[in-house]
């Protein structure tokens, strides 16, 4: 036999290389493997497999790093008031204190938060740095202290605290919904769980909004007789409680606010009638938002006993089941701003039911341990 001249193979391998192709093109394509069982394809027919190999745009791109978050007040309330007006889910409560003393009834908020879902709520503490806090915060406050300055009563720094503390914890977590400013003698009288239910159901912030009170002439005009003019008028001027539940959406206004702020950001002549923490917020949003809060505060107070413009402090010998119960079944006052019943929260009540109580002395923590989880934290 002739062996194959190297032409003949040439031309041999010419007239395959179609073939070849064709049989390529033809042939179906091996499945990809598949997320059932260890690496085999699905064995039930009516099942669409998952291939582990993902399509690119199925892959989630890493979350963008966290926001930094400025040194001065100015910049960084002009950040926080562009955050995103709709919180991320789920949706969270901020817990806002404000606190010039050590948190002596830490302990308490500890049983409070024990349990609960850690994802629904942050806590902030805005802590003046010219006091001493011995013992230090601990448990659930470690860590939860923000850049703060001095907060003086009578003065416009009471407000600068709060602005700043909701500034930080809207641009901490897009989670958060409702904002909630709370002092060192607030407790809670509902369950964590049910606080949580409570504000989320509504769309409303909670903050006191009154109207024609005694001596509102002399409070306006603290700061002089037009200080505050042509901005707020006496008219437009509201008295309310220092502690609120706001929305995010009224959160975002309050750090954005500018004018309204520059009026009651001026030293007060007369310091009697000087309380500027209890002034701008309900003015504000009486200006701004006049329909969009429920007239009143969910933390009770008891004005009944004023000692030096402070309200009545439970002692010890009154803490019990009696008390948190009155607590509880006392109801707000409303003020001429907003209606309770629009509310969806208070659909199935007669009046939305206060949340949180002061003020409580330090010796009063025993006591209120003792009854917290039967009777305090007990729906």
């Amino acid at each position: 036999m002739l062996s194959p001249s190297p032409l003949s193979l040439f031309c041999a391998l010419l007239l395959c290389f179609p073939l070849a192709i064709l049989f390529t093109i033809t042939c179906p394509a091996a499945k990809p493997i598949t997320a059932a069982g260890d690496g085999a394809t699905s064995g039930h027919n009516n099942d669409t497999p998952v291939s582990v190999f993902r399509r690119p745009e199925t892959i989630r791109s890493p979350p963008p790093p966290p926001q930094p978050i400025p040194g001065d007040d100015e910049s960084l309330l002009r950040v926080a008031s562009r955050v995103n007006p709709r919180p991320t889910s789920p949706r969270k409560l901020a817990f806002m204190f404000l606190t010039t003393a050590p948190l002596w009834l830490a302990p308490l908020w500890e049983v409070y938060f024990n349990g609960s879902n850690q994802d629904l709520y942050n806590i902030y503490v805005h802590a003046d740095p010219s006091f001493e806090y011995e013992p230090p915060f601990s448990g659930v406050f470690y860590g939860r202290g923000i850049p703060s300055k001095p907060s003086v009563r009578f003065t416009s720094t009471l407000i600068s605290a709060a602005r700043r503390l909701l500034a930080h914890a809207l641009l901490h977590d897009p989670g958060n919904y409702m904002f909630a400013i709370l002092s060192p003698s607030c407790i809670p009288i509902h369950s964590f769980d049910f606080t949580y239910k409570t504000l989320m159901k509504s769309k409303k912030s909670f903050i006191e909004i009154l109207q024609n009170e005694p001596g509102t002439y002399d409070r306006w005009a603290a700061r002089g007789q037009d200080a505050m003019l042509p901005v707020v008028r006496l008219e437009d001027f509201r008295i309310g409680s220092q502690f609120w539940v706001l929305t995010r959406r009224h959160a975002r206004l309050v750090v954005d606010d500018e004018k309204v702020w520059d009026r009651f950001n001026q030293p007060c002549t007369r310091e009697d009638t000087c309380y500027p923490e209890e002034h701008y917020f309900p003015t504000l949003l009486h200006m701004r938002d006049p329909r969009g809060s429920v007239s009143a505060t969910l933390t009770h107070v008891d004005w009944s006993v004023s000692n030096g413009g402070h309200p009545r402090e439970y002692r010890p010998s009154e803490v019990g089941a009696e008390l948190i119960s009155k607590l509880r079944s006392d109801r707000p006052r409303y003020g001429s701003d907003g209606s309770n019943g629009s509310d969806s929260s208070v659909r199935e009540r007669r009046h939305h039911p206060f949340l949180f109580a002061r003020k409580f002395s330090r010796a009063s923590l025993k006591r209120l341990l003792r009854i917290a989880n039967d009777i305090i934290l007990k729906d």
